[in-house]
């Protein structure tokens, strides 16, 4: 049995690229969408076994269909799909219940492993991927110092994956300033790094 595939991406060369790198494999294009609605109407109609969803789909419309997508069928297997290798997009990617995040840079093999391993149930997430989302690290539910409105608005932003000078645009405060809110939010999650906070917001809800 092949594996029905259903690719959602806004950009027709993007989908058209994507059915020419699965073409002649076991993998099949059952059917294609460029927006949410009709990636929702379409799995319903095909029960894929894997979809390919890209990030960006309409702004942040990428990780809305995802969510949506493990609502209604929590066990169908989603593979977000991104020209950015963003560390904060896999993060969100990983706590909303996707299968696997794939740059559109991978080779045709790696593309074909990802979505064979998804339709399997198995580990579809890249190694360095793996390494980020993967780490066993205890964060915490309630915060002995909680965090000001302005450090839940950077988180945030932060979370939508934005670097240090987006935020200070989006917020219209200055670069420095960001610096140091992402420092007192990391001081309150106990968190390393940028991605454990984006982790935390996701499962939060903040995001």
């Amino acid at each position: 049995m092949g594996i029905k595939l259903i690719v959602v991406d806004e950009q027709e060369v993007m989908r058209s690229g994507l059915k020419s790198l699965v073409a002649r494999s076991s993998i099949s294009v059952v059917a294609e969408a460029k927006a949410s609605r009709e990636a929702i109407r379409l799995v319903q109609k095909h029960k894929p076994d894997v979809v390919m969803l890209d990030v960006q789909l309409k702004g942040t419309e990428g990780f809305e269909t995802l969510s949506r997508i493990k609502k209604k069928w929590p066990d169908m297997p989603v593979v977000m799909w991104s020209s950015l290798d963003n560390p904060t997009y896999v993060a969100r990617s990983n706590a909303l219940g996707a299968a696997g995040y794939l740059p559109r840079s991978a080779g045709r093999r790696q593309l074909l492993a990802t979505i064979r391993s998804a339709a399997a149930g198995k580990n579809a997430w890249l190694p360095e991927h793996y390494e980020q989302i993967v780490d066993d690290v205890e964060l915490p539910e309630d915060l002995e110092a909680p965090l000001t409105p302005r450090e839940f608005d950077v988180l945030r932003q932060l979370s939508f994956g934005l670097s240090n000078k987006e935020i200070a645009q989006a917020l219209h405060i200055s670069y420095e300033t960001v610096k140091e809110h992402i420092q007192h939010i990391l001081r309150k999650l106990d968190c390393t790094d940028r991605t454990q906070a984006a982790v935390w917001a996701v499962r939060q809800g903040i995001v």
